[in-house]
């Protein structure tokens, strides 16, 4: 019979005890696993393979809330740009690719947020190296009323080509629902990104939808002043609109807003830095007062490092003083089971154990009660990810993957041995020093 079958057989002698004290220690250890889990999760969400763009560019306000809004979906938008502004953009030699979103308005079912969008969003990489694939109808995405589904709104929505869908104006307790239909035509690919929580309709169809165009008077006299224009007197405005009427027909670009701009810059000649020229541009539309360019790495590492770094930190500090409480529970408990087990001890002395392997049966217990609680702390924690998942995926929009596994997990198995060798070697010492006749004789 080896040690560790004699410790396991001691340790189960003391069932109860020993349950309660391992499952303290897995009450640690799951803890701390569920907060590697998903700060893992969050920071390679997070984390610049997420978008494959050099710049966002929206109206002024808070770069942080820009970024979540227009890339996660998980923050409302800040304000709207005049089209024109998006037009005048795409000009710039230095904008290689422009792609607008229009946004504010969800799926009737599962409140799922729509984006409002160009079909060339789907020809740029959703990440470096990463293409959109389509399961698509006919020419898919280039009908006024056509829509794209991500893979996790046709799973949970049931939805398939063909689908006929709704938009909820601001979301479903906030708005009515548009009468009008947009049919899905493709079905994307799961990308473990926001995309698949998304609906993606074309930007034209987004504008003929009852109430998404600006009035023409406001939005002549918004444009003029957003440009820095003098306004127009009455008469010279019906003229404009009289024009405007004229020369676009149903809906002119004026009355068309865009929430946000992706662009891919141009490298400057002899460099294949891109960044250099969102730089450039984003200075330029800081200086402005109308909108601004946010690279959308810088506002996501902040958040990180500033806010969720801390937090992570304070909650692996706790949940470790957790787990060293437990260890002195392990302690203690072996300890005071030592008077009552001076006897056996005593038995396995006089049948010619030698000093060390009665102090290794002991040290044996410890670490099966840490690193068999950990291994149980290793399922619950991964357990209740997986049972949080659809709660966080609905309260935050973001995409959790429940089989995510940090590589710190792997520290905690030597640093539970070292436990376990620490908080036994009291008590073991102990067993190692008995005297056998007295222990014999009592």
């Amino acid at each position: 019979m080896n040690l560790v079958t004699i410790a396991w057989k001691s340790v189960r002698q003391r069932g109860l005890a020993s349950s309660l004290t391992a499952f303290s220690v897995a009450l640690g250890v799951m803890l701390m696993v569920s907060v590697l889990v998903i700060y893992g999760i969050l920071q390679s969400t997070f984390n610049q393979r997420a978008i494959n763009y050099d710049l966002i560019v929206g109206a002024k306000g808070d770069p942080l809330q820009l970024v979540l809004s227009t890339v996660y979906h998980v923050s409302p938008p800040i304000e709207n740009l005049p089209y024109r502004f998006y037009l005048d953009l795409k000009k710039d030699p230095r904008v290689k690719i422009a792609i607008p979103v229009a946004m504010g308005d969800f799926t009737e079912q599962g409140v799922f947020p729509i984006v409002g969008t160009t079909p060339e969003f789907f020809d740029v990489e959703y990440a470096p190296g990463h293409q959109f694939w389509v399961k698509a109808k006919g020419n898919g995405f280039r009908r006024p009323f056509d829509a794209y589904i991500g893979s996790r709104v046709a799973f949970e929505n049931g939805w398939n080509l063909g689908t006929k869908l709704k938009l909820v104006h601001g979301g479903v307790e906030a708005g009515h629902v548009h009468k009008e239909e947009f049919e899905v035509v493709g079905v994307l690919a799961p990308t473990g990104t926001p995309h698949d929580k998304t609906v993606y309709v074309n930007l034209e169809g987004f504008y003929l939808i009852e109430g998404h165009d600006k009035p023409l008077t406001e939005a002549i006299k918004r444009e003029r002043e957003f440009f820095g224009e003098p306004a127009l007197n009455q008469e010279q405005l019906n003229d404009e609109m009289t024009n405007l009427r004229k020369k676009f027909g149903l809906l002119p670009d004026v009355q068309k807003e865009v929430t946000a701009i992706l662009l891919q810059c141009t490298p400057p000649k002899n460099s294949t830095n891109a960044g250099i020229a969102a730089n450039l541009l984003a200075s330029e539309l800081k200086k402005g007062n109308k909108a601004q360019g946010v690279n959308p790495i810088m506002p996501m590492q902040k958040l990180m490092k500033d806010i969720l770094g801390p937090v992570q930190m304070l909650l692996l500090f706790m949940t470790a003083l957790i787990v060293l409480v437990s260890g002195i529970g392990i302690f203690v408990s072996i300890y005071n089971s030592m008077s009552a087990r001076r006897r056996e001890i005593a038995i396995m002395r006089a049948l010619g154990a030698q000093r060390g392997t009665v102090l290794s049966i002991i040290l044996a217990e410890s670490i099966i009660l840490c690193v068999g609680g950990g291994l149980l702390g290793l399922l619950l924690g991964h357990g209740l990810v997986f049972a949080a998942r659809p709660i966080v995926e609905i309260k935050t929009g973001l995409i959790i993957n429940p089989f995510a596994f940090s590589p710190y997990e792997f520290l905690l198995f030597p640093v539970l041995f070292g436990l376990g060798v620490l908080v036994g070697f009291l008590p073991g010492l102990t067993a190692y020093q008995t005297d056998v006749a007295d222990s014999l004789n009592s």
